[in-house]
């Protein structure tokens, strides 16, 4: 199994977006920036985010881009999920079409695969993969890690 590019790259844009919680609000330009997605893809995944109540847009002077709810609440199944809908490894186990359904004796076996699937990515809060201790305080500067790094004059 392989996640699409886009939920990669959605978790790596919520990881960028995490490390901003406290520092205010950011925007789609900015993340692009500090992960090196095109913009074009940021706005696309801001959008499908925003729509799973993940991230908050706020228009207007001071406004910006900001998780919807705290980090440690958000977790890799729920920004997988919001990109690529429920997690299934397999068609058949959502209902779709299988051309040996009549002869399959797994498929009663999928929807329990499926969901230990997403419950261990659902044990993963955005906070681990961020670099931020569950509490959801950004953790300290170190400029030798990149994620405690200083954020670069890009994103300031």
């Amino acid at each position: 199994m392989r996640l699409s590019n886009l939920a990669d790259y959605a978790v790596v844009a919520m990881c960028a977006a995490a490390r901003h919680c406290g520092g205010g609000r950011t925007s789609a330009a900015a993340l692009a920036a500090e992960t090196g997605l095109p913009v074009p893809t940021v706005q696309k995944l801001v959008s499908k985010l925003s729509a799973a109540g993940l991230l908050r847009s706020t228009r207007g002077s001071g406004g910006g881009l900001q998780l919807a709810r705290p980090a440690a609440s958000i977790s890799v199944a729920d920004i997988v999920e919001a990109v690529e809908g429920p997690i299934s490894l397999t068609a058949c186990a959502d209902g779709g079409e299988c051309n040996v359904d009549a002869l399959c004796s797994v498929r009663p076996h999928w929807p329990m695969i499926n969901e230990a699937l997403r419950g261990t990515l659902a044990g993963i809060p955005l906070t681990q993969l961020a670099g931020q201790p569950a509490s959801g305080k950004p953790p300290s500067r170190n400029p030798a890690h990149p994620i405690t790094a200083a954020p670069s004059r890009a994103t300031q």
